[in-house]
């Protein structure tokens, strides 16, 4: 079966060398296909494609990092997931990988009846294609994925307006207390992923296709 390491609140540049550290230790053998369960105080990445020279909100701690993707926000609230795992055993689809983790938060999302989903041309999950409550980047070395998802719970969305998160207006960024109408703990949904994370990555058969997307809104 895979694992799952909960880090609860953690620092990003920690948490990125610890993540760096266990990808090559994946590829070597020495741990099984781990998903990383963790929050970050408040911090932005950059992805591969950069930042389109925007300003970017002041105060707040920037990393460059390999994963794919612009920038995002990270903070208490948010609860983020990064999947190692060997694609060796799934057939080296990338793409379907990212699905996968796409599908993860759409399960995890389905047991407070939260309707997500993927949408086409569009990375990440959204609430009636329009709405994006999470993001996913990935990275992926020697065949071996880190980086990973970032799901919004009861993290201050604030931060997001202040740029272009991903490419898009911050606006579009909700979080699962704002759909719910009320508070929730992160905690909430840290079963309900590694019970999807189990399902989707507890065999190194390659795992069932993932449902198609929805047209993205016009």
């Amino acid at each position: 079966m895979p694992a799952v390491r909960d880090w609860g609140l953690r620092e990003y540049s920690d948490a990125l060398t610890e993540m760096r550290r266990l990808r090559a230790a994946r590829r070597r053998g020495e741990i099984n296909d781990t998903l990383l369960l963790v929050e970050h105080p408040p911090v932005i990445t950059i992805g591969v494609q950069g930042d389109d020279g925007e300003l970017l909100p002041e105060g707040i701690p920037v990393h460059r990092v390999e994963r794919g993707g612009k920038g995002t926000y990270h903070g208490p609230g948010q609860l983020v997931g990064y999947p190692i795992v060997d694609l060796t055993a799934r057939g080296r689809d990338v793409r379907r990988f990212v699905h996968e983790v796409e599908e993860m938060v759409v399960a995890a999302l389905a047991t407070l009846s939260i309707p997500a989903g993927r949408v086409a041309g569009r990375r990440g999950v959204w609430i009636g294609g329009e709405r994006k409550i999470a993001s996913v980047g990935i990275a992926v070395e020697e065949w071996v994925t880190f980086h990973g998802l970032a799901l919004n719970v009861a993290n201050d969305l604030g931060p997001f307006r202040a740029f272009h998160p991903c490419g898009f207006d911050g606006q579009v960024m909700t979080s699962v207390s704002r759909e719910l109408g009320a508070p929730v703990a992160v905690d909430a949904l840290k079963a309900p992923l590694v019970t999807a994370w189990e399902g989707l990555f507890g065999s190194a058969r390659p795992a069932a296709a993932p449902s198609p997307p929805v047209p993205a809104p016009t």
